[in-house]
């Protein structure tokens, strides 16, 4: 499974509250994911929560873009990355 890096522009800000509407906003998005064979890692939102930096494994960019169509989420690039670790080099 690859692992992507995927971009996403909020103009209102991202609205995801920390509460159980929020968890199960997030569950479904995860639940939306399973269909297409993508497994979302962990996310890093900027503070002004108009940008997000997500973290996806998935088979293909084609899938991610059909999650996160699925989803109704929006997505500006999608760049296929890799794991750096630093200690691993010691």
């Amino acid at each position: 499974m690859a692992r992507y890096l995927v971009e996403r522009t909020f103009p209102d800000g991202l609205g995801i509250p920390a509460n159980a509407e929020g968890s199960a906003t997030c569950m479904g998005v995860v639940d939306g994911n399973s269909a297409f064979g993508v497994t979302w890692v962990h996310s890093y939102v900027q503070e002004d929560k108009r940008k997000t930096y997500c973290v996806y494994d998935g088979p293909d960019p084609e899938a991610i873009r059909n999650a996160a169509e699925r989803n109704g989420l929006p997505v500006d690039r999608i760049t296929k990355v890799a794991v750096l670790d630093p200690y691993f080099h010691r």
